[in-house]
């Protein structure tokens, strides 16, 4: 995108409805659970359809490149930030409705909150996205899951805008959305503004048993701090975490990112760390499992700014030394 273009499609937004809440130059990491990386040129948040639309209408006809954030729990944004325009869906999109066992749930969500929500109404089948710190917009893009469940066991159906599109919103029932292990056919283009879920009716007592379990099971076993959860996603019959111990991984530091102790399969970042530490320790790690187990991991963290290298793998057992 040129320096002409850019300005183009910064005129076309300070022309609508988003006009005097576009941020120039917003720092990402704060809104990321790394809590590193670099700016946004610009930033803002939608607070309803009419301020989305015209951010389609400025990425549509300004070519502006738009980077929907989330809540940033599975986002690693490059040192360089994001030469485009970063968007945070705000309050009117995190609306949850319940309806008998039937949940409408904004995009913008917390899936902690609407796991508890829905367990203390007596509803169950969502108990395992309470230790997610996700959306429920990118829980759908990516078909987020944790024990032994995830998105596809209870979604019906997504509304969705095209950022590259007219603006309008579609109901895309789950049948078509090819749900598969940590995969939707959802693009990074494509803003999901309110989720369909379908849950059983249960005892709120139990439901809420169930979510306190996992989040003593979570505290227990995962690292808090400043990381993305899973880096890499499991490969076929083995576990992303054990593969990571073996190979000898655990505790590695690269400058200000670290394997962490608890979990082989999580990243830490210190305090002002670099993103570029983070990105250059999943590289690193993936090297070492590849050459002691043969195995190539695939990142399950969504990288902005960087060569797609650490990313690209086909997660597929291959040629080489094999434990």
């Amino acid at each position: 995108m040129t320096a002409a273009d850019f300005e183009a499609a910064d005129a076309l937004l300070r022309d609508s409805v988003l006009a005097g809440r576009v941020h120039e130059n917003r720092p990402l990491g704060p809104l990321t659970t790394y809590r590193v990386g670099g700016a946004a040129m610009r930033y803002v948040v939608v607070e309803s359809m009419l301020d989305l639309r015209a951010v389609v209408h400025a990425a549509t006809v300004g070519a502006l490149p738009v980077l929907v954030i989330g809540r940033g729990s599975n986002l690693l944004v490059s040192d360089n930030g994001f030469a485009g325009l970063a968007v945070q869906l705000g309050a009117a999109f995190t609306d949850v409705d319940t309806r008998g066992p039937v949940v409408r749930a904004g995009g913008g969500a917390a899936l902690p909150m609407v796991a508890r929500r829905t367990a203390a109404l007596g509803l169950a089948g969502f108990e395992w996205a309470v230790g997610v710190p996700g959306s429920i917009g990118g829980a759908c893009r990516m078909n987020a899951g944790g024990h032994g469940s995830d998105m596809a066991s209870c979604l019906s159906s997504v509304r969705v805008v095209d950022l590259y599109g007219d603006g309008s919103v579609r109901q895309i029932p789950v049948r078509e959305l090819a749900l598969s292990y940590r995969h939707s056919v959802l693009r990074d283009d494509q803003v999901v503004v309110q989720a369909t879920l379908a849950l059983t009716v249960d005892d709120p007592a139990d439901a809420v048993a169930r979510v306190d379990a996992i989040v003593r099971w979570r505290r227990e076993h995962q690292p808090g701090g400043q990381n993305a959860g899973s880096v890499f996603t499991n490969p076929p019959g083995d576990s992303a975490g054990r593969l990571i111990d073996t190979a000898g991984c655990k505790g590695l530091r690269l400058g200000t990112a670290e394997v962490s102790s608890k979990h082989a399969n999580f990243i830490q970042a210190d305090d002002n760390g670099r993103a570029e530490d983070v990105h250059a320790l999943m590289t690193l790690v993936q090297e070492r499992v590849l050459a002691t187990h043969g195995v190539a991991l695939v990142a399950e963290t969504r990288l902005v700014g960087f060569a797609a290298a650490a990313s690209s793998s086909s997660g597929q057992r291959m040629q080489g030394p094999s434990a």
